[in-house]
């Protein structure tokens, strides 16, 4: 290869690398905006995130207050719901940077097929998000401050001398660790049939392949649940619940996508539309009788002794010859 086709066929690629570099330079400055916006905004923020713990503290001890042990901790909670918080608003544009540098290389065909799933993928995220903190997480709570010993009207229950009253005295940082984990969770399990499609799309995934395997995805969302939520029985069968349900729904898609494959190879001529008959089962051979076997033998010659004198020993004598 000569020195100037080397130059050439380098040129490209510094041109991609110097594109690549703008889009993510784009996307990190959507994402410090709005970083610096959930900033200016984190107590009304927290306050949003804090609703579902909050209502049911409120149910049991009529107030509702969380606490930080570290002189710090105030600071980076803002900081952590800021980042949080970026990262949503700045989604949108992150998507569309890396779309704008994806596109350019597709087909119209792929382009048609890929931008669909790329609309979809963000509104799945926010169904799993809400889903999370609307349904999975009041129900979480519910659970674990069940164990407060709490009278009816906020004092403490005791019920002899030497009981302990067990009051609920949480830390802002854990609980929004916890949120923020619950919602991201439900948030990217909610991608699995988006994920799931595109694969099979690429050619590297088939509806039998899920099938075949259901038994072991069982047992992978099983442990995944377990490692997800907290050691809650009943978050747990929710999460399994939600994620098995996402893997079937990912098989029926996957389905229509193998339909439209074959289909399509079908109308290219990779497939004979003649399919190929099976060898029909032979069919049970009935007992002949002798009568029937002998006919389809054909005829039996038998030899019959006569007892006419005219055809005795002595019949073909030269002196017993007939005239």
């Amino acid at each position: 290869m000569s020195e100037s086709e080397v130059e050439s066929s380098a040129a490209p690629l510094i041109e991609h690398l110097a594109e690549l570099r703008n889009r993510l330079i784009r996307s990190v400055l959507a994402f410090v905006v709005g970083m610096m916006i959930c900033f200016a905004y984190s107590q009304p923020i927290f306050d949003f995130l804090a609703e579902p713990i909050c209502t049911k503290l409120t149910e049991m001890t009529g107030e509702c207050g969380l606490i930080y042990t570290g002189l710090q901790k105030g600071f980076t909670t803002a900081l952590r719901i800021s980042m949080f918080g970026g990262f949503i608003l700045a989604f949108p544009v992150i998507g569309w940077q890396l779309w704008q540098f994806v596109a350019p290389g597709l087909y119209k065909k792929e382009k048609n097929a890929f931008l669909p799933f790329l609309l979809a993928s963000p509104v799945l995220f926010l169904i799993g998000a809400a889903f999370a903190f609307y349904a999975v997480l009041p129900m979480a709570f519910d659970f674990f401050l069940g164990y407060q010993s709490i009278g009816p009207d906020g004092a403490e229950a005791l019920d002899g001398p030497a009981a302990v009253g067990i009051t609920f005295l949480g830390t802002i940082d854990e609980y929004l660790g916890l949120t923020m984990k619950f919602v991201m969770a439900f948030g990217l399990t909610f991608q699995l049939p988006v994920l799931m499609t595109l694969l099979a799309k690429a050619g590297l995934l088939s509806a039998r392949a899920l099938t075949s395997t259901r038994k072991y995805a069982i047992v992978a969302i099983l442990g995944l649940a377990a490692v997800i939520t907290p050691p809650d029985v009943i978050t747990q069968i929710i999460m399994f619940t939600v994620i098995y349900g996402l893997y079937e729904i990912s098989i029926l898609m996957v389905k229509m996508v193998d339909r439209k494959r074959e289909a399509q190879l079908r109308a290219d001529g990779y497939y004979d539309d003649e399919e190929e008959a099976e060898p029909e089962a032979p069919k049970p051979v009935k007992a002949k009788s002798a009568k029937a076997k002998a006919k389809a033998e054909g005829p039996i010659l038998e030899i019959v002794e006569d007892e006419d004198e005219d055809f005795g020993p002595d019949a073909f004598d030269d002196e017993n010859k007939p005239t």
